[in-house]
């Protein structure tokens, strides 16, 4: 193995950025065979942030014959903070929205849960942003919104920022704990699987006469079988 050496050329890593945000909201009504309890996926223009977090997984000791007996770890849940300069329009029912007539929405009304997916770049000291990137796939969110600050225009304007505070709610994963959130990083994954999976979150256009297919969030085992356990 040998000595070792830090900050070799090509391995100065870093992530950056936020991209490719795509909204998927629950179904109303879940079919027993659906592969996907969400419906299809929409654009989520200008987000500026998103920010995850984890709570819990803390160590609660027991103590027994005089000594420090063992650790209980508590159950560890992930959160979301997101912000954005606008939002799609299927969001406003994840925010507590519902239009009542043309042009007329009202709040404080039942939010319905939603998944969502974003994309981060990867970069090293050869390649910059482009040495890969990572999809972060998330499940079982419930938005809380943010206060809405409107000021005046003047010598130095700013469009309005929207923020959520969002917790999640963990799907089943075969094999492992449940899970809220997945991580799949390009550089690890072969290029054509990639590509399926990349095909089900954003969907393709028709091609040879073949129709095209909507986004689709699929669950953790979904994503499992569509990129292969040993991507082999």
């Amino acid at each position: 193995m040998g000595a070792l050496i830090w900050d070799k050329v090509g391995e100065r890593f870093y992530e950056t950025g936020v991209d490719h945000v795509v909204l998927y909201k629950m179904l109303d009504e879940i079919p027993n065979n659906a592969i996907t309890p969400y419906g299809d996926g929409v654009a989520w223009n200008g987000v500026t942030t998103i920010s995850e977090s984890a709570s819990g997984g803390e160590p609660s000791p027991l103590f027994a014959d005089n000594i420090k007996y063992l650790n209980l770890i508590s159950t560890e849940t992930a959160a979301l903070s997101i912000g954005a300069y606008t939002y799609p329009e299927e969001f406003e029912e994840c925010d507590g929205t519902r239009t009542i007539a043309t042009g007329v929405i009202a709040r404080q009304q039942p939010r319905k849960q939603f998944g969502l997916s974003y994309r981060t770049r990867i970069g090293n000291d050869q390649q910059a942003d482009d040495y890969g990137y990572k999809l972060h796939l998330v499940y079982g969110c419930y938005a809380s919104p943010s206060e809405r600050a409107y000021n005046t225009v003047n010598e130095s304007p700013e469009a309005i920022g929207f923020s959520w505070s969002v917790t999640t709610t963990p799907v089943e994963l075969t094999g492992f704990k449940p899970t809220s959130i997945l991580t799949i990083d390009s550089t690890k994954v072969p290029p054509a699987k990639l590509t399926d999976l990349e095909n089900l979150l954003y969907g393709t256009d028709g091609t040879g006469g073949a129709s095209g297919t909507n986004a689709m969030l699929p669950l953790p085992d979904k994503v499992i079988s569509t990129i292969g356990t040993n991507n082999g």
